[in-house]
């Protein structure tokens, strides 16, 4: 009852918004972002910020750097680094459960140190179903130790999760030094370890499940037939088929090899390439639309048909180099025909660059192969050639062709971009906003990434709530509010000791981080955190930290993460089995956490005292 009468009319109006902004966020009955761009103008509108403060969460920090580390993280997968890291974890994983999990784990938080955990946890996931039906292991055992791994590798540096970006702003505002881009990387070194170890002894725990079975449908295929042709000047000419094979053994699979159109009777390992060879080989969408980027390799149907109608018309008609999926249709012209016969550049505009049939095993020219009914096509040519042929009553459908480029030659310059920019940052060579901002645009300049694609890279959603949130942050300082609810919280843990406090606002964290994204969790408590060990007379550092660390390893539900909503069915989990582990988990994370930052930050000792 005591409590209304202390605040002043911004602190209740303020309290106003942020019930409103906290109910639409939680109802998510409108985008987040939409619903942080609404309390910011609520905040201005009201008198509670000027335009300038209320704005400037766009050029803070925390957005620039977000936004920035999506490139980055952009160019590592364009060039195939993640996909590549990811296959040789993999590999490194072997047969058993307890040694996929022992590599899985750490190998996972690693790469989500510097890259965003959801597209880790979406790299990695096709990978360990396909390495549990190879295996013969239960899938459920397998993706949600990866997942939690993704999350707890957040901690391993500053620029991970916008929670520690955002925490990091509030303590430069503050007045205080700021924290390094591996100020909190102690903890989560052993964040990492105690998880790892946590889900090897309790694996028990998580149950058996074999998961779902991807279905072999025409919008999930994984290989396809093309013809990779032997360009003149190639350095492939001289090399054997052997060499070939061995480069390519984790991209594509060689079937057959021509010259001058003839299948060649001998196909030893040992014998050498020659200029215009055409070897028919089965590969990923990727790696099709990757295909130009390899040194003196080129699709055979593109170099072919392409001449034909002269260099100008070919570029014209490939210069945008669409690919499309196309089913025949039943009872299609196009059945009983071959490709060539048909000659689909002059006909329709466009090239068949990939066949698909089901239960087939293709040999020979794709060319002169004769269309079944059910073949899928993958066609390349200009999209208002596509827009045409949707209407021919030749296929049954057409269907985008799910595929990204992969620029591989540039796999090391992408690895030098990222380290440099890391190096910068954390050297204070450059300030860590300018220092990512600068890696970005290296990627985009050195064509590691397209910057159609870096734009799209970026998770606008993301960029516009951190900017809209931070307005918030900064009123809760501003009006007092923050103080106020340290006054409170102090009022009855007057006695308590810091381990204890910091254990508080880490639960207080990890159960409103449930309900709400991580970077909103920690821009409406840590303020609270700040204003608490200001009170105390004690350093804010370890009481900001624990904050946000609550709000990012927090592993109650399976809706507390994207990267768990992403496991969610592919592993048949239910609601219960993430409280089962998450539970323990959280609970052990925490004491792990509030005592490395006491530790760190506090003078408390390291290890616990035995005896006396």
């Amino acid at each position: 009852m005591d409590l209304i009468p202390t605040m002043d009319l911004q602190q209740i109006i303020f309290l106003v918004i942020l019930a409103a902004t906290l109910a639409l966020f939680i109802s998510e009955k409108l985008r987040v972002d939409l619903v942080a761009m609404l309390a910011l103008l609520a905040l201005t509108l009201t008198g509670i910020l000027g335009p300038k403060d209320a704005l400037s969460g766009f050029s803070s920090e925390p957005a620039i750097i977000v936004a920035a580390v999506f490139v980055l993280s952009a160019g590592l997968s364009a060039t195939g680094i993640t996909e590549r890291i990811g296959a040789a974890i993999a590999r490194a994983a072997g047969g058993s459960e307890w040694r996929t999990i022992a590599v899985v784990m750490p190998a996972t938080a690693a790469l989500a140190a510097f890259t965003h955990h959801v597209m880790v946890t979406a790299m990695m996931l096709p990978m360990l179903m396909q390495l549990a039906r190879e295996q013969k292991l239960a899938t459920s055992r397998l993706l949600m130790p990866m997942s939690l791994a993704a999350s707890l590798g957040t901690t391993l540096t500053l620029i991970s999760a916008p929670a520690f970006l955002l925490a990091n702003d509030l303590l430069k505002r503050s007045g205080q030094p700021g924290l390094d881009i591996f100020a909190i990387t102690p903890i989560g070194v052993v964040l990492v370890v105690l998880g790892t170890a946590y889900m090897l002894l309790g694996r028990w725990l998580v149950p058996k499940r074999s998961g779902e079975t991807p279905q072999a449908d025409y919008l999930r295929l994984e290989r396809y037939y093309t013809e990779l042709v032997v360009e003149k000047d190639s350095p492939w000419i001289g090399k054997t088929r052997g060499d070939f094979e061995k480069t390519f053994s984790q991209r594509l699979q060689v079937v057959d090899w021509l010259r001058h159109g003839v299948r060649r009777r001998e196909q030893q390992a040992e014998s050498a390439l020659d200029a215009g060879d055409v070897l028919l080989v089965r590969a990923s969408p990727d790696e099709i639309a990757s295909i130009k980027h390899e040194s003196g390799l080129a699709l055979h149907a593109v170099a072919k048909y392409g001449e034909q109608p002269g260099q100008e018309a070919r570029n014209e008609l490939l210069g945008e180099e669409q690919l499309v999926q196309a089913v025949v249709a039943p009872h299609s012209e196009f059945a009983g025909r071959s490709v060539s016969n048909i000659d689909f550049l002059r006909n329709l505009g466009v090239v068949v660059v990939g066949l698909w049939r089901k239960e087939a095993w293709l040999h020979g020219e794709l060319s002169e192969m004769l269309l079944e009914e059910g073949d899928l096509l993958v066609l390349w040519g200009r999209q208002q050639n596509f827009e045409q042929l949707s209407s021919h009553h030749g296929f049954l459908m057409l269907m985008p062709f799910n595929a990204k480029e992969k620029s591989r030659r540039r796999a090391p310059l992408a690895l030098l971009i990222m380290a440099a920019s890391i190096t910068a940052a954390a050297t204070e060579l450059l300030s860590p906003q300018i220092a990512f901002l600068a890696g970005a645009v290296a990627m985009v300049l050195t064509r590691c990434v397209g910057i159609e694609q870096a734009y799209r890279e970026i998770d606008v959603r993301i960029f516009v709530m951190i900017a809209g949130v931070i307005p918030l942050g900064i009123a809760m300082e501003q009006t007092g509010t923050a103080a106020l609810f340290a006054g409170l919280l102090l009022d009855h843990a007057a006695e308590w000791s810091p381990l204890t406090l910091l254990l508080v606002m880490f639960s207080a964290a990890a159960l409103l981080t449930q309900i709400l994204s991580d970077a909103a969790t920690t821009v409406l408590l840590a303020p609270i955190a700040l204003a608490l060990a200001e009170s105390l007379g004690l350093p804010p550092v370890p009481f900001v930290v624990c904050t946000a660390v609550g709000a990012v390893a927090s592993f109650l539900t399976p809706i507390g993460h994207h990267g768990n909503l992403l496991i969610l069915n592919p592993g048949q989990y239910t609601f219960g089995d993430f409280l089962r582990v998450g539970v323990p988990l959280t609970a052990l994370i925490a004491f792990a956490t509030a005592w490395m930052a006491r530790w760190m930050w506090l003078d408390g000792p390291l290890l616990p005292a035995l005896g006396g």
